[in-house]
């Protein structure tokens, strides 16, 4: 007798086919990821070091952490298209 969990994973499967990826493939995701996890780290020294120069000014730490969350939900998105399109097969 199957589980509910496998249950519901037979029923995705159907609907949503998962991926096979190959090695390429995992080692281009992995470096989309590794390229974007620098981005956003250099982001947040920057934004980091812009608040440490405004500490006394809450509108403006207030101004710039809405700007840091900003630009890293901007990098994230840019990240999943990439990595989207390279499961895809549409790697240009």
């Amino acid at each position: 007798m199957k589980s509910a969990y496998e249950l519901a994973m037979s029923r995705l499967e159907k609907t949503a086919p998962s991926l096979e990826l190959s090695s390429d493939q995992k080692r281009m995701l992995a470096e989309i990821d590794s390229e974007f996890e620098a981005r956003i780290a250099e982001q947040r020294i920057f934004i980091d070091g812009e608040i440490a120069k405004a500490f006394a000014d809450d509108a403006r730490v207030a101004e710039l952490r809405k700007q840091l969350a900003s630009e890293i939900a901007s990098l994230e998105e840019k990240r999943e298209a990439k990595k989207d399109k390279v499961r895809r097969g549409n790697v240009s």
